[in-house]
């Protein structure tokens, strides 16, 4: 578990299921997210399940994102490998989702210096990327926020859809960042 000034990065709970779908059936915010389509419940379920399976096989993976003020659940931040863009590999990624009612907030940005922080800080990593689809100028800030900067531009086989490549080293992080 992980704490900021108003945020708890923790582990998913069975509770959490139906407000990350509720988040995942938004088309707004699933629409820069690899081909744009929504997830229902059972999807979302399936994806928490495997999220958790990433903390038990690589011991890191994606934090559920709650307000500290309130116990909401916001959404997700976190550290995964990128499998979908082998090209890349190997690499950790840092990603963030959340519900629009949480945009606009600084909040995924404050999620995910934690979430970078936790991968430089406590599990040694020498890199981690971001991988933003060209367009996500709202994501591409966020990005910029940590202290990454593009590094390549290529197509996401999943989805046919144009990608930036946002990096971030350690020196860098611990330069700049800390």
């Amino acid at each position: 578990m992980l704490e900021t000034p108003r945020l708890i990065l923790r582990r998913w709970r069975e509770e959490d299921v139906a407000p990350m779908a509720a988040v995942n059936a938004d088309p707004e915010v699933m629409r820069w997210i690899r081909d744009g389509s929504v997830r229902d419940k059972q999807q979302t379920r399936g994806g928490i399940q495997a999220w958790e399976s990433e903390w038990e096989t690589q011991g890191f993976g994606l934090f559920a994102v709650e307000i500290r003020a309130t116990g909401e659940l916001a959404g997700f931040t976190g550290l995964s490998v990128p499998g979908f863009l082998p090209e890349v590999l190997p690499a950790v990624e840092v990603g963030w989702r959340l519900g629009r009612a949480h945009w606009g907030q600084g909040l995924a940005t404050e999620a995910a210096a934690a979430a970078v922080r936790f991968g430089f800080e406590e599990r040694g990593l020498e890199r981690i990327v971001s991988i933003i689809q060209v367009g996500n100028d709202a994501s591409e800030r966020i990005a910029t926020k940590l202290g990454m900067r593009p590094f390549r531009e290529t197509v996401n086989p999943t989805s046919g859809r144009r990608v930036r490549v946002f990096e971030l080293s350690f020196d860098q992080y611990a330069t700049t960042c800390r």
